[in-house]
């Protein structure tokens, strides 16, 4: 029996281990985008229009949206944009935890998609999606190790009634948490800059390359210039915070 069950522990430390490693890099891993859009963009397909490049960022702020609403609506002490480690000080099991078991990483991966459709293909968006379901996979086995070590049957018994990525909305539980705008604006117009970004970056790339000559579309650089302003104040914001709880 302890050969057989051997295997298995090995494989889920495995997993873990490796998670833990992508969890402190994750904010940098939707730059691997680029590399596979550039291959897509060689091939000889027509160039995509503006109307569905609108569609895709429509699906990406979809995303976004669905990480406002989750961060808006978790307590204090979840939900955290931290890089070194996973933390939580309550488990959280109502409101998207209802549903899903990571709908961050589930409004990742929409975000990304939104990303790959600009491309034009049906590959792309397939390949962006199966990556970002095995790479999230392996930091949420490293959340649960983390989780099931400080929750213990309570996580247990959250894990046997929701699913990992899946949501099954017909279970949602409000989480009684009034909306707090302000934690949403501090903590995601990082993403709404990156998504901006990341449009304009890929537009860009996409036109210079068929053009064989550098070009930036005006309509997209506009979305990044409005996309950037309330970032600019977080940043600035958080700089005379820190300034102030120095002196």
């Amino acid at each position: 029996m302890s050969d057989v069950s051997r295997p298995t522990s090995a494989i889920k430390d495995q997993l873990s281990t490796t998670g833990d490693v992508l969890f402190r890099w994750r904010s940098y891993m939707p730059l691997l985008l680029i590399p596979l859009f550039a291959l897509s963009v060689s091939d000889e397909r027509p160039p995509t229009s503006f109307a569905w490049e609108l569609i895709s960022f429509g699906v990406g702020l979809c995303g976004l949206l669905c990480r406002i609403f989750v961060i808006g609506t978790a307590p204090e002490g979840t939900s955290a944009r931290g890089t070194t480690r996973p933390t939580a000080d309550v488990l959280m099991t109502t409101g998207a935890y209802s549903v899903v078991r990571h709908p961050l990483y589930v409004a990742n991966t929409v975000m990304w998609l939104g990303c790959a459709m600009v491309s034009g293909t049906w590959y792309l968006p397939v390949i962006v999606v199966l990556l970002s379901v095995l790479y999230h996979e392996r930091i949420a086995a490293r959340e649960e190790a983390f989780l099931e070590k400080k929750f213990g049957p309570t996580f247990h018994a959250w894990t046997r009634d929701i699913p990992a990525m899946i949501p099954k909305v017909r279970d949602y539980r409000p989480s009684g948490i009034v909306f707090q705008g302000r934690k949403v604006f501090m903590q995601e117009s990082h993403g709404l800059f990156a998504l901006a970004t990341a449009f304009l970056v890929l537009d860009t790339l996409e036109d210079s390359l068929r053009r064989h000559a550098f070009h930036v579309d005006m309509r997209w650089l506009a979305v990044f210039i409005i996309a950037a302003m309330p970032f600019l104040v977080v940043i600035v914001t958080k700089n005379a915070a820190r300034r102030a709880a120095t002196t």
